[in-house]
C-alpha cells in the first residue's frame, strides 16, 4: 500500500470513501491551516474560528462522495469553509464582533524601513483596516480576504464562490473601495497600494 503522505488528494478521499479513517486525518492535516486561517479572518475570534472550523471538516466528511477530481481539492473545501461561515453569521446576525478583535489584516506594505512615526501611522492604518474590514459584508469581504490574504488568483476565488470572473473583480474593486471611503471618513487616508 501506497504512503497515504504521497498519495494526491483525489486518491486520498477514494480512501476515505473505503472507510479508510487514517485518510481523513491526512485531509484534516493537508487543509487545517488554510481552513482555519480563512475562517478566522472572517470572524475575528480564535475560539469561534476553532470550532467552526472542526465544523467545516464534519461537513467536507459528509459531502465527500460530491467531490470531483476536475476542481482543486483546496478549492472544493475553501467553497464549503466560506459557505458555512456565511451561514454561521446570518444565524447570529445580531451578534457584532468587536473591532479589536478583528484578526483580518489588509495591506501589506513593502519591507522598507520606516521612522518610528511612519510605522505608528501603518499601525494606526492597519488596525482601522481591521476593524473596519470586520464590518464589511461578506460579499465583499470574503473576496478581498481570499485574494489579498490567501494570494487566490481572481479564477480560484470564482470557483470557491461560485461566481462569474467579472462579479469577483468587481467586488473586490467595490470592497477596496468601501474601505478607501471608510477610512477617509476617519481621517485616515492609508496610502495603501491595494486601497
Amino acid at each position: 500500500m501506497n504512503d497515504i503522505h504521497n498519495l494526491s488528494d483525489y486518491e486520498v478521499v477514494r480512501q476515505c470513501l473505503d472507510e479508510d479513517k487514517e485518510a481523513f486525518a491526512e485531509i484534516v492535516s493537508r487543509y487545517k491551516s488554510l481552513v482555519y486561517s480563512i475562517v478566522l479572518k472572517m470572524v475575528g475570534n480564535t475560539d469561534e474560528a476553532n470550532d467552526i472550523a472542526q465544523e467545516i471538516f464534519i461537513k467536507a466528511y459528509k459531502s465527500l462522495s460530491r467531490y470531483s477530481p476536475d476542481y482543486r481539492f483546496s478549492t472544493w473545501i475553501m467553497r464549503i469553509a466560506t459557505n458555512h461561515v456565511i451561514d454561521c453569521r446570518r444565524k447570529k446576525r445580531s451578534e457584532t464582533v468587536p473591532m479589536e478583535d478583528c484578526e483580518a489584516e489588509l495591506g501589506r506594505t513593502a519591507a522598507s524601513a520606516r521612522t518610528p512615526e511612519q510605522e505608528l501611522v501603518r499601525r494606526e492604518d492597519s488596525q482601522a483596516i481591521r476593524g473596519l474590514l470586520c464590518d464589511l459584508p461578506d460579499i465583499y469581504k470574503i473576496p478581498i480576504v481570499l485574494f489579498h490574504q490567501q494570494g487566490m488568483s481572481y479564477q480560484e476565488i470564482s470557483d470557491i464562490i461560485q461566481e462569474p470572473l467579472s462579479k469577483v473583480k468587481n467586488r473586490i474593486f467595490r470592497g477596496r473601495r468601501m474601505l478607501k471611503d471608510s477610512l477617509i471618513k476617519l481621517g485616515r487616508d492609508s496610502g495603501y497600494g491595494i486601497l
